[in-house]
């Protein structure tokens, strides 16, 4: 490593140098720590005695090599501050970690598995045109395994069971909540200790790299969260790593963060190498073909708050990471979860943006909602909830997002969240609001359990309800999803002649028109989201072909297939919508 490339800030693989590495009959430990007065290794190569690291004069570079040590063995740094005190940490740049509560970093070996997914990489694509259909899901709780006795399946046994789904259900990515090593099941992955390390909760950094494999020579896309804000404030970790604050700021008013955790220093270079080098080593290392750069507004603005002002040394991090992000991994998405007005989020670093490829709708989001929530007759008063998004569309390449924050806390699953006390009607008006949200411009994410229909929240010491995949509503988003995939109308999203809003009779405030071309393809998509019987009677083409009806009985709906009309006007039943090739 250059060592004064890594003090400008300038390094993307510092892993390969710090950490624990295997060197023949030999591992050589390596840490950075300037303010350490003494460190030493202790571990199951020395018998859980002292050795000690040296240090490269007074650079905070410490190194030793200990004859004998063996992948798998588990090891820990004892550091001296100078003021006396002694701490215990794992290895910032460990490749993995000890199951919690216990906290010992583990000597891996990297080539224990190849990956066979050179025909994946090379055709890879980050292009705006392609589909994207994300299915987010946090690992441990997408389904129960009875024979382990935290209900965990590995990696490996994952894979098994989530490609069949994934394929079945026509998603194109799948992109999993934070795989870092983390101390508190309840902190979804998202308050890390181990950030070159993949959670030891599902199994090996090997069955990782497996079920990542398998997953592209299924042709499906994985993608991590990924955390660069913030980091959990256990004492065996980042916090105070040398005795003083190494990787977060000094003083607690700008230290702490909202969620009880340690918000990062960007300012300094050495820890934006640790940073863009973790990025970077998700997808060197793990093939991930994408990272979602969780909390972005508080790398923008202090503490997210626009009112604060901009964080200037945040922000240089940020574009530098995504330039050299994008520099090395062409092909692999950088999305952003940012709930501001920044503008320039999607547009490259080198024409004065942040450099992401994707940008969470947030804004999409919240309006889609608080209107699906609303009482059929006040719609009409709200109907500019549902139009006011494509005002701004064109600003970013967005992606529209119903994430796992939409159903917990309280916030009630999706189909809860429609109007109304009928279980019948809020699917009918839940089919009808995934139609206008896949027909409407820009790339998809849902969380797992949205796709089900699930009417209670999800909660990460629980599971999903599988008997729900025998339901209607399940056959119904899948089908959604597979005829997303198989139109390519419905993936060019950001050309000017891609999207129109339909011609709509003043009569039927609450039916929403959407017209999508691109591929050669015309589409439109029809969304009654009033109570009662809604006519269209605009532009049909001289030969409609219907591609998708909420309201079919195979859907939960009660239309039959013999009822269908496509002759003009067409008639909508109550909360319902069509999409047709015209």
């Amino acid at each position: 490593m250059d060592k004064q490339q890594f003090f400008n800030g300038a390094v993307f693989d510092a892993y390969r140098w710090f950490g624990a590495h295997l060197t023949g009959d030999a591992a050589v430990f390596r840490t950075f720590a300037p303010n350490a007065s003494r460190i030493t290794l202790t571990g199951a190569m020395n018998g859980w005695t002292e050795t000690d690291l040296h240090q490269d004069g007074r650079s905070g570079f410490w190194e030793v090599s200990v004859p004998g040590t063996q992948a798998g063995q588990l090891y820990k740094y004892r550091i001296y501050a100078a003021d006396g005190s002694v701490t215990e940490h794992c290895d910032p740049y460990g490749f993995a970690m000890e199951l919690r509560p216990a906290c010992c970093s583990i000597v891996t070996n990297p080539d224990e598995y190849r990956f066979t997914d050179e025909k994946w990489m090379q055709s890879r694509t980050a292009s705006p045109d392609a589909p994207l259909n994300i299915y987010e899901m946090h690992l441990g709780s997408w389904q129960r395994n009875s024979e382990n006795a935290n209900g965990w399946f590995t990696y490996e046994q994952l894979a098994d069971r989530l490609i069949p789904y994934l394929l079945d259900g026509g998603y194109t990515h799948v992109e999993f909540l934070p795989l870092s090593e983390h101390p508190f099941d309840g902190s979804w992955g998202y308050q890390n200790t181990g950030f070159f390390a993949p959670t030891s909760r599902y199994g090996t950094p090997a069955q990782l790299r497996l079920l990542i494999d398998r997953l592209h020579h299924a042709g499906i896309g994985a993608i991590m969260d990924f955390v660069p804000v913030h980091f959990a404030v256990d004492s065996y970790g980042l916090a105070r790593y040398d005795g003083t604050p190494l990787y977060e700021y000094p003083h607690s008013a700008v230290g702490e963060s909202e969620w009880g955790s340690y918000n990062f220093i960007h300012s300094r270079r050495e820890v934006r190498c640790f940073l863009q080098s973790a990025a970077n080593y998700w997808l060197e290392e793990f093939h991930f073909d994408g990272l979602r750069m969780d909390a972005v507004s508080r790398l923008i603005y202090w503490q997210g708050d626009p009112q604060r002002g901009v964080n200037g040394d945040t922000l240089d991090f940020l574009k530098n990471m995504n330039r050299g992000l994008k520099a090395r991994h062409p092909s692999a998405l950088l999305i952003a979860e940012d709930s501001t007005a920044y503008p320039g989020v999607t547009r490259p670093v080198d024409e004065g943006g942040l450099g992401f490829d994707y940008k969470w709708d947030l804004g999409w989001m919240h309006d889609t909602l608080e209107y699906c929530r609303t009482q059929p007759d006040m719609r009409p008063r709200d109907r500019g909830k549902l139009l006011w998004s494509m005002h701004y569309f064109a600003n970013e390449h967005y992606l529209l997002p119903l994430s796992h924050d939409e159903v917990v806390h309280g916030k009630a699953a999706i189909v809860q969240k429609m109007w109304g006390a009928d279980e019948k009607d809020k699917y009918a008006q839940a089919r009808t609001m995934y139609l206008y949200m896949f027909a409407h411009p820009g790339k998809k994410l849902n969380f797992m359990s949205n796709e089900l229909g699930q009417l209670y929240e999800w909660n990460e010491a629980g599971t999903l309800d599988g008997a729900l995949a025998d339901r209607p509503f399940h056959r119904f988003f899948h089908s959604l999803c597979r005829t997303y995939r198989d139109n390519s109308a419905l993936h060019a999203d950001y050309a000017p002649d891609s999207f129109a809003w339909a011609e709509n009779r003043m009569d039927e405030p609450s039916l929403f028109g959407l017209v999508r071309r691109g591929g050669g393809e015309t589409l439109l998509a029809l969304c009654n989201f009033g109570d009662a019987p809604a006519v269209y009677d605009g532009e049909l083409g001289e030969t409609p072909v219907l591609l998708l009806h909420t309201d079919m009985t195979e859907f939960g709906g009660d239309t039959e297939e013999s009822d269908l009309n496509l002759e003009k006007p067409l008639i909508l039943p109550p909360y319902s919508g069509m999409l047709l090739r015209i």
